[in-house]
Parts: C-alpha cells; structure tokens; sequence
C-alpha cells in the first residue's frame, strides 16, 4: 500500500431534497477538542486545512463539544473559508459554567433559541447552515422543539434544520412540522439499528442521513483493541460496553474479512469501513455523508480517498453478518438513541 495519498476532491451530493451541495463525505469535530484525550492544537488546524483541498465541505460540530471549546476552536478555520464550507452544529445537551459535571437534554423552545445565540457568538457566523437537535427530549412536545428551530429559520438564523437519534416516526412528525435536510445517528459496520426503521423514513421523505462514528470510533480502524487497557483515562470510549474486555475481544475477531478486503484492494481496513457506509446510499436510495473524525491531515485525506474505492458484491456479503453479531451496546445507557426507543416501543406492545 502507497503511503502518498493524492489530494483529489470528492465529488458533491445535495443533503437532502433543497439542501446545500456538499461533498459526499464531511468531517465530525469533536475529536478535535474533547472526548478522545489530549490534542495538537497545530496539527488539529492543519487537518481542517486538508478537509477543504480535499473537498470535504461539511463541517459538524455541537455545542457540547468541550462546553462549548470546539466551536470556539472552529472560529478562525470558519471564517477563513466561510464560503467553502457547511457549518452544522446541534443543541440539547444543556451545560452549566458553574458546574461541569451537570448533564441534562433541554428542548424546551426558550433554551433552542438561547442555544443558538450562544453558538452563533463562538462560531463567530451570523447563520448556522444545518441546525441540529442532537437528543429528544421526551418532556416536551417534539412540534414545539422544531416550531421553535423553524422560526429561527425565518430569521435567518439558521439555514436548514437536523435531528440527530430520532425513530422513523419522530422524523415524520417533525418533518411535518418543518421540512427536515438531514437526519444523524450512528450508523457503521458495527451499528445498523437504523436501518430497521429510520432509513427507510428518511429515504421516503427526502431526508439525507449523515452517519456519525462510521468507523465505530476508531475501533473499525484499528486505531485500539481494547479501551480500558489501552486508551487514557479522559477517553470517553471507555464507557463503551463494546470496546473493553470479553466484548472487545470478540468484536475484533469479527473483523478478519474486513481486513482481507482491505489487504486485496491494497488499502486501509478504515477506508473499506466507510466505503460500505457509502454503498448505502446506493442501497437504501438516499444520500449518505458520513462524518469521520480525525485530527491528522494524512489520516483525513485517506479517508476522503475511501469515496473512490467500489466494494464488490461478494465482498459486501463478507461484510453483512458482521453487525448482528457485535457484542455489546455503542452507550451504556442507550435511552437517548432512537434504538433504545424503539426497543422500549416494542417491549410495550
């Protein structure tokens, strides 16, 4: 395998029915500030350089990101190239200067417009291109949540509207309150539970989906084997029940047809992990950009270059079994994804 990786831009696909045209595959922040231990901050900025030579246009981050740190990092990169790209960011997860251990999913219609006045301000923009709601907040009612990002539409402040771990039918009802661009929730190799419900929605609707944690963070990459033994305390993957212990070991054993794959094709078995992520959009009949996160310009151009690789049919039937047989859930409490309610939807029928 070459270790030089030509810079070609990726080629663009509409998110979603009216929205911006981005390239098929965006870049996930948040790595390059919080979650995932400490950061270069020299070489966190010389990849987000890469992504626009590269043509990865979307850019995504959150308010949570480091209580607010990522998007204040994201700042100079967003106004040097403000044309080039499209900012999303999301809202739910409500934080406190005062106390940092405070969590809580607010999507009360009052605090959505604080939210946005505060990311507005760090981002250093006077509209966010892709606003998402990142959790649901089952307190309030979901119309008047979107009500109140539709409004912030026709302000101009916000360009087009997001939900991030919806069911199918929270996505309907949303969408018939305001049209929605774009649809995210993990969805990799190692996690298809959207694809019971959600992705059938969102096809049908016009929705685009963008795949967040396509290389199940890291681990279809093999970037660790086990998150307990080898990854820093700070390092949120170790809350993950699949990454550690009896469940990580038999999750990696799981990946020697990835790894064949990757050996014949003479690339990357990260670069094969999401070149299957984009056959879905092939597959399922919508378009798929998922946002892999890195924070080395050689890492973010490889990736860029798994657009460009085309999985056989028989290599795709290798690849199949491997989501229904992973080991363990991708949180410890899966309450807050669109799996775990429709799990508990289920369970009450």
């Amino acid at each position: 395998m070459s270790n030089s990786i030509d810079i070609q831009e990726i080629r663009k696909v509409e998110l979603g029915t009216g929205g911006p045209l981005v390239g098929v595959q965006g870049f996930g922040a948040m790595g390059i500030s919080t979650a995932y231990g400490r950061t270069d901050d020299a070489a966190a900025r010389d990849t987000l350089a890469a992504t626009v030579e590269a043509g990865v246009t979307l850019i995504d981050t959150a308010d949570m990101y480091g209580a607010g740190a990522n998007e204040e990092f994201l700042a100079p990169f967003v106004a040097a190239h403000r044309d080039e790209i499209t900012l999303a960011t999301k809202f739910a997860f409500e934080f406190r200067a005062d106390d940092p251990t405070h969590r809580a999913i607010n999507n009360d219609p009052a605090y959505i417009r604080r939210a946005a006045e505060d990311s507005l301000r760090r981002l250093g923009v006077e509209a966010i291109d892709l606003y998402y709601m990142h959790r649901r907040d089952l307190a309030v009612p979901l119309a008047e949540s979107v009500g109140a990002m539709a409004e912030l539409v026709r302000e101009g402040k916000v360009r087009h509207l997001g939900l991030s771990e919806v069911t199918g039918a929270e996505l309907r009802e949303a969408h018939a309150v305001h049209p929605i661009t774009a649809i995210q929730s993990e969805w990799s190799l190692f996690s298809r539970d959207v694809e019971r419900d959600v992705v059938g929605t969102a096809a049908e609707l016009g929705v685009a989906f963008v795949p967040y944690s396509p290389l199940g963070r890291g681990f279809l990459a093999g970037s660790f084997t086990d998150a307990a033994k080898e990854l820093s305390g700070g390092d949120f993957r170790q809350s993950q029940p699949r990454f550690s212990g009896d469940n990580a070991r038999t999750n990696a054993a799981l990946l020697a047809p990835l790894h064949k794959i990757a050996s014949d094709h003479g690339v990357t078995a990260a670069q094969v992990a999401l070149a299957w992520v984009h056959r879905r959009a092939e597959e399922h009949g919508l378009a798929v950009v998922p946002i892999p996160g890195t924070r080395k310009r050689a890492r973010l151009l490889e990736n860029a270059a798994a657009t460009r690789i085309t999985l056989a049919p028989e290599e795709l039937a290798l690849l199949e079994p491997i989501g229904g047989q992973v080991a363990g859930d991708r949180y410890a409490d899966m309450s807050l994804t669109s799996a775990g309610r429709e799990e508990e939807e289920r369970s009450a029928r």
